[in-house]
């Protein structure tokens, strides 16, 4: 019996190692505070990191005294997205590492060099990122303050991912002091698409929309007379600009973002629901993301004022948001519901070009019916048609999408810009989100760079 249990536990053991050595052990090596990955640095030539079509984002260069140098050829473009490997580890230099500093050269090869006590060269990593998208969102952008999102909604690949005020990854250790001086405004080093919490304004009507459909299957009956403002006790809302929209049916109220309709809506809805379905749709939840994020915030409950509700419907008040969350949200709704797990891995190759690993997408779960998708598709393509994303039309393919102006201080003059949308071809289609602090309205500094970054994708060269 004894001698059973310890052949038991002897298979038990083996069986965890190969575990291990198989699954566990890139994760376990790849946490940057494990001291192993020194180790793997003196032995192995850090690989090259390439974008979706091979160009070249990160690479190690040798001077002539034997000196390693990380070289990032695009600069501050992909400063946040792909990091740097000096001063510790960030973006896709940190979620790649263990794959950097691995060498799957052919067996002969990395023996002879182990001998000659030469370094072998680490493998190279392809990442999902588009070159010209990436750069065409860091130039639309300019010298404003924000971030740019760029998904692929049927896959989850993200192809963009853009982040100002910006760093130059080459000078990080030149530059270190300056970039984490207490007093330092511009906060350079910190990914505002990942991380940035901001009032989502009226991109956050999709969701209430959503949740008055959920609460009201005659949705479609909805009418509201706009009169520029509604107040409900000592409260006031107003529509932006004071426009009065007069009589409007959903369809017009979405379209035109009247803050008005919503906050009535917002007033009707029953505040444990519209938790509950926020929350479904990953308020107050994990993100399935692999970098540093922010969660997002919804504080609704029972028992809220109607201010606090009328504020919430349209997305002001205590909620809170990432671009990126709000991308992941119109990505599940560009595809039929699905929300797909966002990544940047491709995969892994040698240096000589064969494949270690693949990577794939990866389903995260149903956010919603294909049917509430479909009807959020319709009215977003409203917004474009009709209503205030209207520069985003001629494109040469229909666009669905909703703008926001968040206000973020008592100065009701003080807004933030969004825009959140995507291509409705059903050919690979992209999700676009756009936030521009401190810019003023989504449909005159946000709507522009997603039209920039869906001609981009249009012309023929990206677009599969």
């Amino acid at each position: 019996m004894i001698t059973y249990l310890f052949t038991g536990l002897f298979v038990l053991l083996i069986g965890y190692f190969v575990y291990f050595n198989g699954v566990l052990s890139p994760e376990v090596i790849n946490n940057p505070y494990n001291s192993r990955q020194d180790a793997f640095a003196n032995r192995v030539v850090r690989g090259k990191l390439l974008a979706s079509d091979g160009t070249v984002l990160a690479e190690t260069v040798i001077d002539g005294d034997g000196t390693e140098v990380r070289s990032y050829p695009y600069g501050n473009a992909f400063a946040h997205v792909i990091g740097y490997s000096t001063r510790g580890r960030t973006g896709v230099e940190s979620l790649a590492n263990f794959h950097l500093l691995t060498s799957n050269a052919f067996f002969g090869e990395r023996i002879a060099k182990e001998i000659r006590e030469e370094k072998n060269i680490g493998d190279n990593v392809i990442t999902t990122l588009e070159p010209r998208l990436q750069q065409a969102a860091y130039d639309a952008l300019g010298s404003h303050r924000g971030a740019v999102v760029v998904l692929e909604a049927k896959t989850g690949k993200i192809l963009t991912m853009v982040s100002k005020p910006d760093f130059d990854p080459n000078r990080v250790n030149e530059d270190w002091d300056a970039l984490n001086e207490e007093d330092n405004s511009e906060s350079a080093l910190y990914n505002r698409a990942l991380q940035g919490l901001y009032p989502p304004g009226s991109t956050f009507k999709i969701v209430t929309l959503l949740n008055y459909m959920r609460e009201n299957p005659s949705y479609e009956d909805f009418h509201f007379n706009c009169r520029g403002s509604l107040t409900e006790g000592n409260y006031t809302i107003s529509c932006y600009g004071k426009n009065v929209h007069g009589d409007e049916d959903l369809r017009k109220a979405f379209a035109k973002s009247c803050n008005t309709a919503f906050s009535s809506i917002g007033l009707s809805l029953e505040e444990g629901i519209f938790k509950s379905n926020c929350e479904s749709l990953l308020f107050n939840a994990e993100l399935p993301l692999e970098l540093p994020y922010s969660k997002s915030a919804f504080t609704l409950k029972a028992g809220s004022t109607p201010a606090e509700r009328m504020m919430t419907a349209i997305g002001q008040g205590e909620t809170l948001t990432s671009p990126m969350h709000m991308a992941m949200i119109v990505s599940s709704i560009a595809n039929e519901g699905i929300l797909m797990e966002p990544y940047l891995l491709e995969r892994v190759e040698t240096y000589e070009g064969d494949v270690v690993k693949n990577y794939y997408p990866s389903v995260y779960g149903s956010l919603m019916s294909r049917e509430e998708a479909e009807a959020l598709t319709e009215y977003m393509k409203a917004v474009v048609t009709e209503g205030t994303g209207s520069k985003l039309g001629n494109l040469g393919f229909p666009v669905a999408g909703k703008t926001g102006t968040a206000e973020y201080s008592s100065n009701k003059d003080e807004s933030h810009a969004w825009f959140v949308g995507f291509s409705d071809t059903g050919e690979d289609d992209i999700v676009v989100c756009v936030l521009v602090e401190k810019a003023g309205a989504g449909s005159e500094y946000a709507v522009p760079v997603a039209r920039k970054m869906f001609e981009v994708w249009g012309d023929g060269n990206i677009r599969k």
